[in-house]
């Protein structure tokens, strides 16, 4: 197994107060497809055009993977998202146009009707929803996620640690390889 890690552009979108709103939305868009059109096929390049590609993210980071993953699933075997909030507005302050509502994956997943898509995520094996519940964790936020996709007949792992795993590094450093070792 390689593991490839690519940075987000949160610095440069969603975290920059400097930046008006639709500015934001358009550089998470560039973002994205850097990922689909750079990112996957080098990791294709590097290690065969047959390789499953998964996709990780914690916190802010899980957003980005599922969004990723649920655009793409014909590029993406599967993700892991850790302690995320899965509603883009929640970042983008309110604010909302098509880039924040494609990306938002609260709000386009209910609205999906795509058979072709709706039908690549749920062959999906690996989409794990995991949270604690300690200190700035939001598993109310995963648990409304976890919803949506029941609702569209998509199978997950929703999985709450509980009240000893905080929103914070150790926590994500506990979960990764552990879903690594059980799931896969």
């Amino acid at each position: 197994m390689k593991v490839f890690s690519v940075d987000s552009v949160n610095n440069e979108s969603w975290m920059n107060n400097n930046m008006a709103p639709w500015d934001k939305s358009n550089r998470h868009v560039q973002w994205n497809n850097y990922i689909y059109n750079e990112v996957i096929p080098y990791i294709k390049s590097e290690t065969s055009p047959d390789t499953p590609v998964f996709i990780s993210g914690a916190s802010f980071g899980a957003l980005h993977s599922m969004n990723l993953f649920l655009k793409r699933p014909d590029l993406i075997n599967g993700v892991i998202a850790m302690s995320g909030v899965y509603d883009l507005t929640y970042y983008s302050n309110g604010y909302m146009d098509d880039n924040v509502y494609f990306n938002s994956p609260q709000h386009y997943m209910p609205n999906l009707s795509d058979h072709h898509i709706l039908e690549n995520i749920r062959r999906s094996n690996h989409m794990h929803i995991l949270t604690g519940s300690g200190s700035y964790e939001d598993p109310r936020a995963g648990g409304e996620f976890a919803k949506t996709l029941y609702d569209k007949g998509i199978p997950y792992d929703f999985d709450n640690w509980g009240e000893n795993y905080k929103h914070d590094w150790p926590t994500w450093r506990d979960m990764l390889p552990n879903i690594f070792s059980t799931r896969f």
